[in-house]
């Protein structure tokens, strides 16, 4: 089930002026909004009841009225006790807490990619994988760790898969691919040009493409015919990308272990082979 709550906060920077002011309020009060009449939003938000709509239908509801029912599952699934304690880390903290305050921040990262994971769409994605003869991954820094671990995974279920370090590489293999293949355009900010500019080669090459983002609209996603969402909060050491990577590696673990039981039979033969290969000991 999607959590409508973390979808507001992380599709808020490209939502309409209006719906920003909208989205602001609903984060600050979501316990006031869920009582409110369209009238009383509309009046508190300076807009309009026809803003309040459009809002509503920009996150994929029918109205204002199953908005006030997401918001309140929203706010029965969180737990209070644990709001502040995945925050920054400080100077002082002591080894067991900093442990604590990660593990806790990972483990966030997935929940919240399960409550925003539109299963629809991560299906189609388990299709495309499934069906195409070749697959290129592609990221760029912490996203390309994500890239080449399943580029490993994919492999060992004798999936032919790239990924190359070099963007100029991504870019060539991607203007080698045809309208059999796929292509996995990782990028948590959904903005990396190098991502975007060989996931739209991708697809003017007649590719399948998927993408992975942070939840949101974003330039990838223009070039997608599959998006997937992840969703994490990077308060801790944002440049580490940390709990992100947590996510989108979660994710790949998805998708890999949909894909090889949609052919069971050779991905228990591949496993067992590349298994024996790698237990193989120099002497």
């Amino acid at each position: 089930m999607r959590d409508i709550l973390f979808n507001i906060k992380e599709w808020k920077d490209s939502f309409k002026p209006s719906e920003k002011k909208i989205a602001e309020y609903v984060l600050e009060h979501p316990e006031k909004v869920i009582n409110m009449a369209i009238t009383e939003l509309a009046d508190v938000c300076s807009t309009s009841e026809a803003s309040i709509v459009r809002f509503s239908r920009t996150l994929s509801l029918k109205g204002f009225q199953e908005l006030k029912i997401k918001i309140a599952a929203s706010l029965t699934r969180q737990d209070p006790s644990q709001s502040d304690s995945i925050g920054g880390i400080n100077r002082d903290d002591s080894t067991t807490t900093i442990m604590t305050k990660i593990v806790e921040f990972n483990r966030q990262a997935i929940d919240q990619t399960a409550s925003v994971l539109d299963i629809s769409e991560l299906d189609k994605a388990i299709g495309i994988l499934s069906r195409a003869q070749r697959i290129d991954f592609t990221g760029m820094g912490a996203s390309g760790i994500v890239a080449y671990d399943a580029m490993t995974k994919f492999i060992r279920i004798n999936t032919l898969c790239h990924y190359y370090p070099d963007s100029h590489l991504q870019l060539t293999s991607a203007a080698n691919l045809t309208k059999n293949d796929a292509a996995v355009g990782i990028s948590y900010s959904g903005a990396t040009r190098e991502v975007i500019d060989i996931l739209k080669v991708a697809k003017e090459r007649g590719a399948s493409t998927i993408s992975i983002t942070k939840v949101g609209n974003s330039p990838l996603t223009e070039f997608a015919d599959v998006a997937l969402f992840v969703s994490s909060q990077e308060a801790i050491f944002r440049v580490g990308a940390m709990a992100s990577r947590i996510a989108q590696m979660n994710l790949i673990d998805i998708l890999f272990v949909n894909v090889a039981m949609k052919k069971y039979d050779k991905s228990m033969e591949s496993l067992e082979n590349t298994s024996g290969a790698t237990s193989i000991r120099k002497v």
